[in-house]
């Protein structure tokens, strides 16, 4: 919550407050049992949630339509929009509206950077007041219900909105004082919990007893003295002064009076009956003991109902001491509760990330051993006697769980800009309900505050897809390649779940576009050309097409060794062909690839020749044509099959295959920012599959060096010395 009263703002709009929490993803606090005679409903009331922040539009106005728009909008508007993130932008235009004073601009501005901006509650307030200061009282309550659904935790926003309804509405007519109960009741049980929501519940008292209802006003003082707030003592000073103040037949609630009224007479009869025994003793002979009226309430009877219910009234208060006591120094950690858009520190970050361990473990507590649940006694609402203990262990886990929630509300307005914070919301959502919960929040990160962050829109699409609604995934996925097009990593994503959902057609479609789309960048053409070939190999079964295009996109690009690698794997995992295995090393002795790279294909087919060739002529033959590769690149036998010297090291592409690359060559595949782990080279057996390169592992054998044949010494064998 923001910082308790701080309500300018500064020109940058720095204080900004409260969650942008719906209510249907935060479920209401236990409700409150209150009898009917004292005007409050039963249940508490939810925030009823509308249209969903990401689609939020204010309702047009076209009545008061001004005729010309003040001469530098136009100016401001557009360097608002054409950078959207600069915040100084559109704050900037905010001000000259509001200088000018120009009510259509002043519109067009608010709701625009409302709908990007919704956690700036102070904006909130400037627009509900421009339109109350233009008469528009419907439009200004409409304002503060749209800024309320985004979030319901902001207290200044609640206390504006019923501050609007109290100066606005006719409080004769009989609807009115219903109707202003009836927001604070919302108020309380969307922002109730908030650790600074005190001035909300003093409003919500203090309005009770104007209106006389003396009943209502104690009963608001039970709820808020099971509230674990900052001002937890002045609540319980103020019940105090309320029950001291007023005839507890006033106060209390007819069922709560007669009980205590019944029990506190018969303990003053016991009493009574007590003393009397001892002034009979001691009265003279023939005196009788004076009579007392019945049926009338002495105002000692009245005291020992007051003493009764503080009695009661204290262990509640002992309790919510020790949950404030237990919360005070995290709150005291967190310096800036409110939104902005400048970064947080890592002390605040991790401030925040140790309280809401703190509150999780205390949930997981209370779920293991509910019984142990300081907190038990208040989840009653306003009753004074605890219910059974089936009952009350259900509900101190769902008030903790509703607790956790508040926290994580809180702490993605000051986070809103960090994708961590949201990914753990839903991960703790996502344990505790699905659709309700988990999906809204991530949509609202995603199509609200973190519209260009990559992680968190591939992250709700892993979610959908695992909860079976593919055509959102699909949808998620196709939205965030238009917002940021080119992202290798989201069209590998949606080639992806195509190929789970078993449309391999479609998600060879999307491979093959790509690469067609990325012919004028040589390496991500290659890239792509891989991932299409491998899908072709492993799943279409069929080597001809993947064999097309890998060399199709060796005719762009010559001089990629990974083309060249994935090619001779494709034809070494086939039919042993040592034609085709020879035409793959000889195309790579004549690319424009770097020296070592050269001797590691040559050393490949001299092996597939060792291994797989019919006659020892052909052997020999590979053998000495690998020999004068070495003697022309300046190696020598020993060192280049030993790896004595070697200065290169291998180097793991992105498409997981194992190459030499001399240590100035940079890399040349481009750069994948998230999460897709690299595919094995096509054609490799699963067995070989140490890391995802067909023969990587093969290749990094600690026996066979860095070229895999430091102790198989060619000299004493099929080959003659040289």
């Amino acid at each position: 919550m923001a910082a308790e009263g701080c309500d300018e703002l500064s020109g940058n709009g720095e204080l900004e407050e409260s969650s942008a929490m719906e209510a249907s993803e935060v479920p209401a606090l236990p409700p409150t049992e209150m009898s009917e005679e004292n005007g409050s409903p039963p249940e508490a009331p939810q925030v009823s949630v509308g249209p969903d922040p990401a689609t939020f539009c204010m309702p047009p106005a076209t009545e008061d339509e001004e005729g010309e728009i003040p001469a530098d909008f136009e100016r401001l508007w557009k360097a608002a929009h054409d950078n959207p993130q600069d915040f100084t932008s559109w704050t900037d235009l905010l001000q000259y509206c509001e200088q000018e004073s120009h009510m259509t601009a002043s519109r067009r501005a608010l709701e625009a950077f409302l709908a990007r901006y919704p956690l700036c509650y102070g904006y909130w307030k400037k627009y509900a007041d421009l339109e109350r200061r233009a008469g528009y009282n419907n439009k200004a309550e409409e304002v503060c219900i749209q800024g309320l659904q985004v979030i319901p935790l902001s207290v200044d926003l609640w206390i504006h909105y019923i501050n609007l309804l109290l100066g606005t509405l006719d409080m004769n007519l009989p609807e009115s004082p219903d109707r202003i109960r009836s927001v604070f009741e919302e108020g309380v049980s969307a922002a109730g919990l908030d650790f600074h929501s005190d001035r909300l519940w003093d409003l919500y008292v203090e309005w009770e007893k104007e209106q006389g209802n003396m009943k209502n006003a104690a009963a608001v003082l039970d709820r808020v003295l099971r509230a674990p707030t900052q001002l937890y003592n002045t609540h319980y000073d103020k019940l105090k002064e309320h029950l001291n103040g007023h005839e507890p037949k006033d106060v209390l609630s007819p069922e709560e009076y007669e009980e205590l009224r019944a029990f506190c007479r018969q303990t003053q009869k016991a009493e009574r009956a007590e003393q009397a025994q001892e002034e009979e003793e001691e009265r003279p002979p023939g005196e009788e003991e004076p009579a007392t009226p019945e049926g009338t309430d002495s105002e000692e009877l009245m005291q020992k109902i007051r003493e009764q219910v503080l009695i009661r009234r204290d262990n509640v208060y002992q309790d919510n001491e020790g949950e404030v006591r237990k919360r005070w120094n995290f709150e005291d950690a967190i310096k800036r509760p409110y939104f902005h858009v400048k970064p947080l520190d890592r002390v605040q970050l991790r401030a925040w990330h140790t309280y809401l361990d703190w509150e999780i473990a205390q949930l997981n507590s209370d779920t293991k051993d509910p019984q142990q649940d300081p907190d038990q006694a208040d989840t009653e609402g306003s009753e004074v006697t605890a219910k059974p203990q089936e009952e009350t262990q259900d509900t101190a886990v769902s008030r903790n769980d509703y607790k956790v929630r508040i926290l994580f509300e809180r702490c993605l307005i000051a986070c809103a800009l960090y994708e961590e914070f949201w990914i753990r919301y839903n991960q703790y959502l996502e344990t505790q309900s699905v659709g309700r919960g988990a999906r809204p929040v991530l949509r609202r990160a995603c199509e609200v505050h973190l519209a260009n962050k990559p992680n968190i829109h591939l992250q709700w699409a892993t979610f959908e897809e695992r909860h079976g609604d593919l055509t959102e995934a699909r949808r998620v996925l196709e939205s965030l390649e238009k917002s940021l097009p080119g992202l290798a990593v989201v069209r590998l994503r949606r080639a992806a779940l195509e190929r789970r959902a078993g449309q391999l057609d479609q998600s060879e479609a999307l491979l093959r576009e790509a690469v067609e789309e990325s012919k004028e960048k040589p390496t991500l053409h290659a890239f792509y050309s891989i991932k299409l070939a491998r899908l072709l190999l492993k799943l279409g079964r069929n080597p001809d097409r993947a064999r097309g295009v890998l060399q199709e996109a060796l005719e762009i690009s010559p001089d990629n060794d990974k083309l060249h690698l994935n090619l001779l794997e494709l034809e070494v995992s086939g039919d042993p062909s040592a034609e085709a295995v020879q035409e793959c090393v000889t195309r790579a002795l004549a690319a424009p690839l770097a020296p070592h790279t050269k001797i590691l294909f040559s050393q490949r087919g001299l092996q597939f020749a060792e291994d797989y060739s019919n006659s020892i002529e052909s052997v020999l033959s590979v053998y000495e044509e690998h020999q004068k590769l070495l003697k022309e690149l300046g190696g020598t036998k020993r060192e280049a099959e030993n790896g004595d010297e070697e200065t290169e090291k291998l180097m793991k592409s992105e498409d997981g295959s194992a190459v030499a690359v001399s240590a100035q060559d940079p890399p040349t595949m481009p750069h994948v920012p998230i999460t897709t782990p690299p595919p094995p080279v096509m054609g490799a057996d699963a067995s070989a599959q140490a890391g995802y390169g067909g023969y990587s592992s093969w290749y990094q054998q600690p026996q066979y060096g860095s070229y895999g044949y430091q102790n198989w010494n060619y000299n004493q064998g099929y080959y003659p010395p040289s």
